[in-house]
């Protein structure tokens, strides 16, 4: 019933997953990342705890492979189940149970993984993978974008259309970059809206939030007030009109 890409950009060592579904919200529960370390996906007849191990394991310094073989020797549901991920070395690992409905599989490239179960056909990941290793040249929240675009455009979910998810870690635990949409009759679309929304204020704030390696961030505002008027101005310059749905300031 989901599809998914899980990668690391290999320009800043972000970590990201990309989700679509004909399901409620299902960025709560697929995309687990931890920051500069790994990403994991979990779907099918989901388990979260797959997901919060598997990450939790990667992180430590496991190796995919081996993380997968474990759960799935554990696991009495793991027929029914889909996992796939990416560690810390770049090296990835999927499992697509024998009892997920068709169509359903995985693929993979170079830092990059694609998964899916319940799908149009094998063209939905296909070109999921196509999409993501033909546009190296993009930024890597709209790279992961473009690939579930792609994914969509070849069938996608079998079933239709609900929700979406973008969630990318960069150094941290907590997400540089988290959307959701939850309940939307073109969600992947109202991923691209957000983004852009995003790119107004919330991703220069972004940029000044403390880290493991700043602890203090950046406590000087003039900088951060300076990149947020540039970008308004900017849009005004290209003649473009905010998105957001915030009310006015």
């Amino acid at each position: 019933m989901t599809y998914s890409i899980v990668a690391r950009d290999p320009a800043t060592g972000a970590y990201g997953v990309a989700v679509a579904s004909r399901f409620f919200a299902v960025g709560a529960l697929v995309p687990h990342i931890r920051g500069g370390k790994c990403a994991v996906a979990t779907q099918a007849f989901v388990s979260p705890i797959w997901g919060i191990e598997a990450a939790d394991r990667l992180a430590r310094g496991e190796a995919a492979p081996d993380v997968v073989a474990d759960l799935v020797a554990r696991d009495g549901g793991q027929a029914q189940r889909q996992l796939h991920m990416i560690d810390s070395q770049g090296r990835t690992a999927a499992h697509t149970g024998a009892d997920c409905i068709g169509w359903c599989g995985h693929v993979s490239g170079d830092q990059v993984s694609v998964a899916g179960n319940m799908l149009a056909g094998k063209a939905v990941i296909e070109e999921t993978l196509a999409a993501y290793e033909a546009h190296a040249d993009l930024p890597f929240a709209e790279r992961l974008m473009t690939a579930m675009e792609a994914g969509e455009d070849a069938g996608g979910d079998k079933r239709g259309k609900q929700s979406a998810a973008l969630c990318i870690h960069r150094s941290e635990d907590y997400p540089w970059l988290d959307l959701r949409a939850d309940d939307h009759p073109d969600p992947l679309p109202e991923l691209r809206r957000l983004y852009d929304v995003a790119q107004e204020r919330y991703l220069h704030v972004a940029e000044a939030m403390p880290t493991r390696a700043n602890f203090s961030g950046l406590t000087d505002r003039t900088p951060l007030d300076a990149a947020i008027a540039e970008e308004e101005e900017r849009r005004k310059r290209e003649g473009r009109q905010s998105r957001s749905f915030a009310t006015p300031l």
